[in-house]
Protein backbone atom coordinates (compact mmCIF):
# COMPACT_ATOMS: atom_id res chain seq x y z
CA UNK A 1 0.00 0.00 0.00
CA UNK A 2 1.13 3.51 -0.92
CA UNK A 3 0.06 6.49 -0.10
CA UNK A 4 -0.29 9.66 -2.64
CA UNK A 5 1.97 12.45 -1.89
CA UNK A 6 -1.76 14.64 -1.42
CA UNK A 7 -2.47 12.80 1.74
CA UNK A 8 0.88 12.60 2.83
CA UNK A 9 1.06 16.57 2.24
CA UNK A 10 -2.65 16.32 4.40
CA UNK A 11 -0.99 14.36 7.52
CA UNK A 12 1.94 16.60 7.56
CA UNK A 13 -0.10 19.76 7.14
CA UNK A 14 -2.17 18.75 10.11
CA UNK A 15 0.95 17.98 12.19
CA UNK A 16 2.29 21.15 11.73
CA UNK A 17 -0.65 22.66 13.28
CA UNK A 18 -1.21 20.14 15.64
CA UNK A 19 2.27 21.89 16.97
CA UNK A 20 0.91 25.32 17.46
CA UNK A 21 -0.45 26.15 20.45
CA UNK A 22 -4.22 25.72 20.93
CA UNK A 23 -6.02 28.64 18.60
CA UNK A 24 -2.78 30.17 17.44
CA UNK A 25 -3.21 30.50 13.08
CA UNK A 26 -0.66 29.55 10.42
CA UNK A 27 -0.30 30.51 7.26
CA UNK A 28 -0.23 28.67 3.79
CA UNK A 29 3.19 30.06 2.65
CA UNK A 30 4.97 29.24 6.29
CA UNK A 31 3.70 25.40 5.94
CA UNK A 32 5.12 25.65 1.87
CA UNK A 33 8.36 26.99 3.29
CA UNK A 34 8.70 24.52 6.34
CA UNK A 35 7.42 21.60 4.06
CA UNK A 36 9.63 22.83 0.74
CA UNK A 37 5.96 22.31 -0.94
CA UNK A 38 4.12 24.40 -3.69
CA UNK A 39 2.28 26.75 -1.89
CA UNK A 40 -0.61 26.24 -4.68
CA UNK A 41 -0.52 22.46 -4.25
CA UNK A 42 -1.03 23.29 -0.03
CA UNK A 43 -4.00 25.29 -0.86
CA UNK A 44 -6.07 22.79 -2.71
CA UNK A 45 -5.08 20.36 0.46
CA UNK A 46 -5.69 22.68 3.18
CA UNK A 47 -9.69 23.50 1.28
CA UNK A 48 -10.22 19.93 1.17
CA UNK A 49 -9.17 19.94 4.70
CA UNK A 50 -11.16 22.55 5.84
CA UNK A 51 -14.46 21.17 3.60
CA UNK A 52 -13.79 17.87 5.76
CA UNK A 53 -13.72 19.81 8.84
CA UNK A 54 -10.02 19.44 9.91
CA UNK A 55 -9.12 22.62 9.75
CA UNK A 56 -10.92 25.97 9.97
CA UNK A 57 -9.21 29.01 7.46
CA UNK A 58 -9.74 32.27 9.04
CA UNK A 59 -9.84 35.08 5.72
CA UNK A 60 -8.85 38.78 5.86
CA UNK A 61 -5.26 40.54 6.83
CA UNK A 62 -5.33 38.73 10.22
CA UNK A 63 -6.56 34.97 9.12
CA UNK A 64 -4.68 32.07 8.78
CA UNK A 65 -5.95 28.12 9.58
CA UNK A 66 -5.82 26.05 12.81
CA UNK A 67 -7.48 22.49 13.64
CA UNK A 68 -10.80 23.07 13.52
CA UNK A 69 -10.47 20.29 16.81
CA UNK A 70 -8.41 19.12 18.96
CA UNK A 71 -5.82 16.42 17.96
CA UNK A 72 -6.76 13.57 19.72
CA UNK A 73 -10.59 13.41 18.06
CA UNK A 74 -8.66 13.38 15.01
CA UNK A 75 -7.39 9.74 13.57
CA UNK A 76 -4.60 9.09 10.98
CA UNK A 77 -7.46 6.19 9.80
CA UNK A 78 -9.99 9.10 8.92
CA UNK A 79 -7.64 11.42 7.28
CA UNK A 80 -6.11 8.70 4.91
CA UNK A 81 -9.55 7.72 4.23
CA UNK A 82 -10.99 10.86 3.03
CA UNK A 83 -7.77 11.72 1.45
CA UNK A 84 -7.00 8.87 -0.82
CA UNK A 85 -8.93 8.63 -3.79
CA UNK A 86 -8.45 4.79 -4.09
CA UNK A 87 -7.44 1.44 -1.81
CA UNK A 88 -7.67 -0.77 -5.09
CA UNK A 89 -4.38 -3.06 -4.56
CA UNK A 90 -5.09 -5.00 -7.67
CA UNK A 91 -7.12 -4.93 -10.53
CA UNK A 92 -9.63 -7.78 -9.27
CA UNK A 93 -10.88 -5.23 -6.34
CA UNK A 94 -12.46 -2.80 -9.09
CA UNK A 95 -16.23 -3.28 -10.02
CA UNK A 96 -15.34 -4.19 -13.59
CA UNK A 97 -12.06 -4.67 -13.72
CA UNK A 98 -9.35 -6.75 -15.49
CA UNK A 99 -10.70 -10.14 -16.17
CA UNK A 100 -8.01 -12.42 -14.18
CA UNK A 101 -8.35 -15.98 -15.30
CA UNK A 102 -7.62 -17.16 -11.89
CA UNK A 103 -10.40 -14.49 -10.56
CA UNK A 104 -13.01 -17.20 -9.48
CA UNK A 105 -11.04 -18.94 -7.05
CA UNK A 106 -8.72 -16.95 -5.97
CA UNK A 107 -7.39 -16.47 -2.59
CA UNK A 108 -4.74 -13.98 -3.25
CA UNK A 109 -7.28 -11.16 -3.18
CA UNK A 110 -8.88 -12.36 0.32
CA UNK A 111 -5.49 -11.69 1.77
CA UNK A 112 -5.09 -8.46 0.18
CA UNK A 113 -8.61 -7.43 1.58
CA UNK A 114 -7.72 -8.73 4.38
CA UNK A 115 -4.13 -6.77 4.38
CA UNK A 116 -5.79 -3.38 3.51
CA UNK A 117 -8.30 -3.99 6.79
CA UNK A 118 -5.69 -4.58 9.29
CA UNK A 119 -3.64 -1.80 7.45
CA UNK A 120 -6.66 1.01 7.99
CA UNK A 121 -7.21 -0.57 11.50
CA UNK A 122 -4.12 -0.09 12.36
CA UNK A 123 -4.24 3.90 11.09
CA UNK A 124 -7.33 4.27 12.75
CA UNK A 125 -6.39 3.69 15.95
CA UNK A 126 -3.73 6.38 16.05
CA UNK A 127 -4.91 10.05 16.04
CA UNK A 128 -2.93 13.33 15.32
CA UNK A 129 -1.86 13.87 19.30
CA UNK A 130 -0.27 10.36 19.21
CA UNK A 131 1.90 11.65 16.20
CA UNK A 132 2.85 14.41 17.61
CA UNK A 133 4.13 13.52 21.34
CA UNK A 134 7.71 14.48 20.61
CA UNK A 135 7.09 17.55 20.44
CA UNK A 136 10.22 18.72 21.32
CA UNK A 137 12.16 17.20 18.66
CA UNK A 138 9.55 18.39 15.93
CA UNK A 139 9.99 21.91 17.18
CA UNK A 140 13.93 21.73 16.38
CA UNK A 141 13.27 20.39 13.04
CA UNK A 142 10.33 22.84 12.52
CA UNK A 143 13.09 25.74 13.78
CA UNK A 144 11.28 29.25 13.91
CA UNK A 145 8.33 28.81 12.01
CA UNK A 146 7.17 27.27 14.71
Amino acid sequence: MRLTNYTDYALRVLMYLAMKPTGELSTIQEIAEVYNISKNHLMKIIHQLGQLGFIETIRGRNGGIRLAKSPKNITIGEVVSKTEEDFTIVDCFKEGGNYCAISPSCKLKHALNEALHAFNKVLYGYTLEDIVTNKEELQILFGSKL
